[in-house]
């Protein structure tokens, strides 16, 4: 490798450094650089740590691993990364121009093959083979147009390690070795491989004497030079034959000089890539198959691709084999442990979306692949990120086509032999130019996209270059401290070039605010905030925009504190600017997460207190002077005058109140505000100040009216609850601080002068005051003393039953202060007797429960207005819980009882429910109680409730009598007419002739025709709804509203028509039919009369012709029409020729017969063609022959013809068992039915479980498995089981039979409670089996 590394410095020829703009390499990487540089992949993309140890194949479905597209996302930049410019790209114009030029001179042919070591050497069509030095001269021109006439075109080309000797192979299967000291043929080798087949690769491995060559058959061969006495000889030895599968591409492993000593050298080892799989064998010390890895799935058509490189990994260097067809690139480790033996790892895929025709390295981390389209795709192994794409359409790659013929199909896209990779470049040969490869190191990537101005991207990849995050990385350090180093002074360059840049070509606000964030990013990424200050910022100010756009930008990293500190003149402008342009809520966000030292501190206070910067003044106070009391000194001075003076506080005076307590409660806890803490040697001052400065007996400038402890006092008279949780929170913290608990006591004290016998503060104030006390009092380790007097005074003012003003506040309060311990403090009697008197229900509530009297509580929230609907849950509660004794479950439930109709009244509904789960044998009591009270209302909603319940959860057990049902229809029929049928209806308790009378006593004919028709007094029912309703007697409706209650009527009328029809003869019919006739006739003839009904109805006429129309559809149904169309022209309203008006009736009935005709024609012809099938599918079953599965019999095992003389009954099923008719009869599987067995095969018989014998003869007769019979009776016998078979097969309901019950049922679905269902008489409907089978039948069991 030190001379390839050399021949990369080595300048060539015309290809130098001003030619093609090629910067010098700062620090050249040697071999140890390279391959030493970490694995980010070493571990992790190790997917399977197996040893494949001598092994012939491999399974592809074990090897294969996680692609790119299913691989772990963390492993992936999920931002966008800017890879710039990795591969320069350049023409060999030297080789190029003199290839063209020996096509014409020469007649050398077009290029067809290139292989680069210290030479290039190009292989043409007419079998020349031209070598270049490293100046691109003509150094050498191998072989003659004669010699090319004879061998064909060179196909293939390869140099070995040393740069002494060149192979040339041919399209007719020749090959040359050719001395490149003097260009002289050594070797001519024609029967290393069968005649007439192409040379596809020839290579030199790393053994001085030994290569392979592939040709055009897939058949791989050893070749072995050997000189023995002056006579040159080459030793031919077959590798792989063609005839296990065409082999398209072989790679022998080449190590470079330092290392040679590496223990898998002494292998060498060759990967060979078929249509099919991958093989890796090893030729020395004897030739060894060391792995067969199958291709799995892939494009036939596409390439197959090897490529070796040495890779670090794990901290040992080995080689790593990619491999690559379609669009799926495989990574095989092969490794050697200490007994000799080859392990190959199966590392992580990648998978890209194109196929690939060409696959190289260019560095251990770095592939260059060529897509079938032409392009070149730079992919980083280890991220498996591609980082740029080439167009190299117009290189005119050469393509190997003519030399596949036996492989046509791969051919189209083979390029093998025009490119070559070489110390980290790769050659690419064209039809009439040569291109070369290299990667561009760190600082001309940089450089290439500053050329474009893309200083941002420039930015983003000298960062990741900073960080060692890039890919394809050439020319850095490898210390850390030194490739940043050598970064950052780039950086700071574009940085100020960048500055430049857009002041000069891009003022425009849009652009500054783009390129700003851009450098304030990277001076702090970079830690120059002097360069951001110092040299940068002086650079903005020239421009104002800038100026404004820079200062804005520096908010957010002030905010996110990633600025601390600014010098002087930033400071300045900063503020100045926010303050200008009206941003003072920006100024004081960055003011509090700033060093403010070097500002004037007055200068400051003021411009904050003049904006209302509360938070940065006290920031400014506490840490530019450490002084905590100045600021609540101003904050009292502005909220305590109109506190005072009881005027209501302005927004501005609650912000200022809020956080004045906000800030003693921070003070009093130790941290600073508004964010951090106080420095720790400063923590006990602070308090004492603070409890110094609250406890003050006036302020500094007191008026001679000013009462005393004026803060402690606005403090309670803003917020007393807020104020009095700061206390508590701060009297937490005292512990065994003695001073601190003087403190409290003193604060305690002040707090009962100012609050107590004081007319300024309300209930709840004084509240809070004493709810705080008793939580104080109530610790266990308390230490505070107040006189118990003050709690009865407290009392008697919140229980006071002269005011009622406050009365909830006042209540809420005193519960608050029982709860938290309070109570305690008074006299239990006397307390309970203050809150009786003020109507306290839940203070009562609170002491009941104490002292668990809990039917005390009952009567509680009967009083209460505002809680009487949680009673109800109490109550079940009490009752249904575990935790209470049974005496007091006792007391409640009596209460309950008690209070029944008060529970009524409340709520009917939750009445009820408590009553179903609680006195659920107390009902009738509990109904007779309502009763006796003339609660009707009350009674008939608790009925409701109870018998809807007693329905809807049918698990409650509630015995309800039918006089309670008969109850509730009478308080239905008085108070809900409207509930009285759809009752009835649900419900089979009551009595039906109890509840006709309460009907007809109210007077409610629907209810009563609905109750005969259930009795089964059709005709009674019938009559009662001819007769008018008592409103239908009013002469003020209107007549939209009387056709409507005539043809509800008319509905009920034809339901109960249509219901009993089934029950009636044909006489009752037509009676039923002549009183509906009647009534539509009469409501015609008097829609007719003039003057009875207002113009205004014109539409009334056609509204009853509707309805006459509907009459009669209905009746059509069940009475024959010409008994309708008869009964109408009778009618001496029609009778003066008026046919007009039946017209659409007759037309109706013939449209109906239509549709019936064709439906009944539609259905026969269907049940017709059903018979026909079935009877000629069944005919064609019986009539075919049998065919037995074997030739003797299942149960004695004998062939069926055991005797030639006799002749034996032989049984075949159409299972395929066959059997001896003596062996089935001793079996006992026929059954004699009308003098004919019926058989049923024993095996199968015995295989479902049941043995033969034991099943009745309606069993046997549904076998599955029909006979047949080989003797000379007739078939008659078989047909007769094979029809009663098919016919139990295919049992079920006809479609006829199924079309007559949906008529049936169609007519009875409104049949009613009147026309119930017998269980015997049911339809095919009711049956659990019934099924509509309206498939085709299944077919017979051949």
């Amino acid at each position: 490798y030190k001379q390839e590394v050399e021949w990369l410095r080595m300048p060539v020829g015309p290809i130098d450094d001003k030619e093609f703009d090629i910067p010098q390499v700062d620090t050249p990487p040697t071999l140890e650089s390279i391959l030493n540089e970490p694995e980010d992949e070493d571990e992790p993309f190790i997917l399977e740590d197996t040893c494949i140890l001598n092994t012939e194949n491999i399974d592809a479905h074990s090897c294969e691993t996680s692609s790119l597209a299913s691989s772990d996302s963390g492993d992936l930049e999920t931002n966008a990364t800017v890879h710039g410019s990795v591969l320069r790209r350049n023409v060999l114009k030297g080789i190029s121009a003199q290839m063209v030029s020996a096509a014409d001179k020469v007649d050398a042919g077009l290029p067809t093959a290139i292989t680069v070591s210290n030479v290039i050497a190009v292989g043409t069509s007419h079998g020349l083979a031209l070598v270049f030095d490293q100046n691109q001269a003509l150094r050498l021109c191998l072989g003659t147009t004669a010699t090319g006439a004879e061998y064909g075109a060179v196909s293939a080309l390869s140099i070995n390690h040393d740069c002494t000797r060149l192979l040339c192979g041919f399209a007719k299967g020749q090959i040359t070795m050719w001395d490149l000291a003097n260009g002289k043929l050594l070797r001519t080798i024609t029967d290393a491989h069968p005649p007439g087949t192409a040379i596809l690769h020839v290579k030199f491995t790393d053994h001085p004497a030994l290569a392979v060559c592939n040709d055009s058959g897939g058949s791989v061969f050893e070749l072995s030079f050997r000189r023995v006495m002056g006579m040159r000889t080459c030793e031919s030895r077959c590798l792989f034959s063609g005839s296990k599968g065409e082999v398209c591409c072989v790679e022998p492993l080449h190590a470079g000089p330092e290392l040679k000593d590496h223990p898998i050298t002494h292998y060498s080892l060759l990967a060979m890539a078929s249509l099919t799989k991958i093989l890796l064998i090893g030729l020395k010390p004897s030739l060894k198959v060391w792995m067969t890895f199958p291709y799995g799935k892939t494009d036939p058509a596409s390439v197959p691709l090897l490529a070796w490189q040495f890779v670090a990994a794990q901290k040992t260097i080995n080689p790593v084999l990619a491999f690559c067809r379609g669009n799926t690139i495989h990574f095989l480790l092969v490794k050697k442990d200490e007994s000799g033996t080859i392990h190959v790892i199966k590392q992580r895929q990648l998978q890209l979306n194109c196929d690939f025709i060409s696959l190289s390295w260019i560095n251990p981390r770095t592939l260059v692949l060529m897509d079938s389209t032409e392009k070149l795709r730079v992919v980083d192994r280890p991220s498996q990120e591609e980082l740029e794409t080439v167009d190299m359409a117009e290189l005119q790659l050469v393509y190997n086509s003519s030399h596949f013929k036996l492989l046509a199909l791969v051919g189209e896209k083979t390029c093998y032999q025009s490119v070559c990779s070489y110390a980290g470049q790769i050659m690419y040969l064209g039809t009439k130019s040569v291109h070369i490869m290299t990667l561009r190191n760190w600082h001309e990537r940089v450089d290439h996209l500053l050329k474009q101005e893309k200083f941002m991207e420039a930015l983003s990849l000298a960062w990741s270059f900073h960080e060692g995050t890039a890919k394809a990385v050439l020319g850095l350090f490898a210390e850390p401290a030194k490739r940043k180093g050598v970064v950052a002074e780039k950086m700071v360059e574009i940085l100020l070039q960048y500055v430049d840049r857009s002041l000069k070509k891009c003022p425009e606000q849009g652009k500054i605010q783009d390129m700003v964030p851009i450098m304030v990013d990277y001076c702090l990424l970079l830690q120059r905030k002097d360069l951001l200050f110092n040299q940068i910022y002086p650079r903005l100010v020239e421009n104002s925009v800038a100026r404004g756009v820079f200062l804005e930008s520096l908010e957010p990293y002030i905010l996110s504190e990633r600025i601390g500190c600014l010098t002087a003149p930033v400071m300045r402008d900063l503020l100045s600017y926010f303050q200008e342009n009206g941003m003072m809520d920006s100024v004081e966000g960055c003011l509090v997460h700033m060093d403010i030292t070097n500002l004037d501190i007055q200068q400051v206070v003021q411009m904050c207190w003049d904006n209302q910067l509360y938070d940065a003044m006290i920031y400014v106070f506490n840490s530019g002077m450490n002084d905590y009391i100045s600021p609540m000194e101003k904050l009292f001075q502005a909220i305590g005058p109109p506190l005072r003076e009881g005027k209501p506080l302005t927004d501005e005076h609650v912000v200022m109140g809020n956080k004045l307590l906000v800030y003693i409660s921070c003070c009093l806890a130790g941290r600073a505000y508004p964010l951090g803490d106080i420095p720790e040697d400063l923590v006990p001052q602070v308090k004492n100040q603070v409890f110094e400065f609250l406890i003050r007996l006036h302020s500094v400038e007191a008026a001679q009216e000013e009462e005393v402890y004026p803060y402690i006092r606005t403090l309670l008279h803003f917020d007393t609850r807020e104020f009095l949780n700061v206390l508590a929170l701060t009297f937490e913290d005292f512990k065994n601080d003695k001073q601190a608990l003087e403190y409290q006591q003193r604060i305690v004290d002040i707090l009962l002068k100012v609050m107590v016998d004081n007319s300024d503060f309300t209930p709840s104030q004084v509240g809070c005051l004493f709810t705080f006390l008793a939580r104080q009092l109530a610790k266990p380790d308390n230490t505070l003393f107040v006189n118990r007097k003050l709690f009865d005074q407290v009392l008697e003012f919140l229980c006071s039953p002269d005011d009622d003003s406050r009365h909830t506040e006042r209540q809420q309060v005193l519960l608050e202060l029982l709860q938290v311990g309070g109570v305690v403090q008074f006299d239990e009697g006397h307390l309970l007797d203050l809150a009786e008197k003020a109507e306290f229900y839940q203070i009562c509530e609170f002491m009941y429960d104490r002292k668990h009297l809990y039917d005390k509580i009952v009567d509680c929230y009967l009083k209460d207005p505002l809680r009487k609907e949680e009673l109800f849950n109490y109550i079940h509660n009490i009752l249904s819980m575990p935790g209470y004794s049974s005496e007091e479950k006792q007391l409640v439930w009596v209460k309950a009882l008690q209070h029944i109709k008060d529970l009524v009244s409340i709520n009917s509904a939750k009445t009820a429910e408590l009553v179903a789960v609680h006195f659920a044998d107390k009902v009738q009591s509990v109904i007779t109680s309502l009763q006796v009270c003339r609660i009707a209302v009350c009674q008939r909603s608790l009925s409701v409730d109870l018998i809807s319940r007693e329905s809807l959860n049918p698990q409650t057990v509630l015995k309800l009598g039918p006089d309670l049902h008969e109850l509730l229809v009478d308080l239905l029929c008085q108070f809900s007419p409207q509930q009285v049928t759809a009752f009835l209806k649900t419900s089979q308790d009551y009595r039906l002739e109890d509840a006709v009378q309460i009907t007809e006593k109210h007077k409610l004919h629907e209810a009563t025709a609905y109750l005969l028709e259930k009795k089964g007094d059709v005709q009674g029912a019938f009559e009662v709804l001819l007769q008018p309703d008592g409103e239908e007697e009013e002469t003020g409706d209107e007549v939209p509203s009387l056709l409507q209650r005539v043809e509800e009527a008319l509905h009920d009328i034809i339901a109960l028509c249509q219901r009993s029809s089934h029950g009636l003869n044909q006489q009752q019919r037509e009676v039923c039919v002549c009183v509906c006739v009647c009534v539509c006739v009469c409501v015609r003839a008097l829609s007719d009369q003039p003057g009875l009904f207002s113009p205004d109805c014109v539409s009334l006429s056609s509204a009853l012709k509707e309805l006459t129309m509907k009459v009669l559809n209905s009746m059509s149904s069940f009475i024959a029409p010409p008994a309708i169309i008869q009964r109408i022209l009778k009618d001496p309203v029609y009778g003066k020729g008026k046919l007009a008006e039946i017209q659409g009736l007759i037309l109706g009935m013939l449209e109906t017969f239509n549709y019936e005709q064709t439906l009944l024609e539609t259905t026969t012809n269907l049940l017709n063609s059903d018979l026909h099938w079935s009877l000629s599918h069944l005919r064609k079953a019986v009539s075919r022959g049998l065919h037995p599965r074997q030739d003797h019999c299942n149960i004695c095992l004998q062939q069926y013809k055991r005797r030639q003389e006799s002749e034996e009954e032989i049984i075949i099923f159409s299972c395929g068992h066959l059997y001896h008719c003596q062996c089935l009869q001793r079996k006992e599987v026929g059954v004699l039915s009308e003098r004919q067995y019926s058989w049923s095969c024993y095996k199968c018989t015995s295989n479902q479980g049941s043995r033969p014998a034991d099943r009745p003869s309606t069993e046997s007769s549904r076998s599955h498995s029909a006979s047949l019979m080989l003797t000379e009776a007739t078939l008659d016998a078989q047909q007769t089981q094979a029809w009663d078979h098919f016919r139990t097969l295919y049992r079920g309901p006809s479609r006829l039979a199924v079309l007559t019950e949906l008529t049936h049922s169609h007519g009875n679905e409104r049949a009613g409670l009147s026309n119930p269902v017998h269980p015997g008489t049911g339809s095919i409907y009711h049956s659990e089996n019934f099924q509509l089978k309206l498939s085709p039948p299944p077919l017979v069991e051949e």
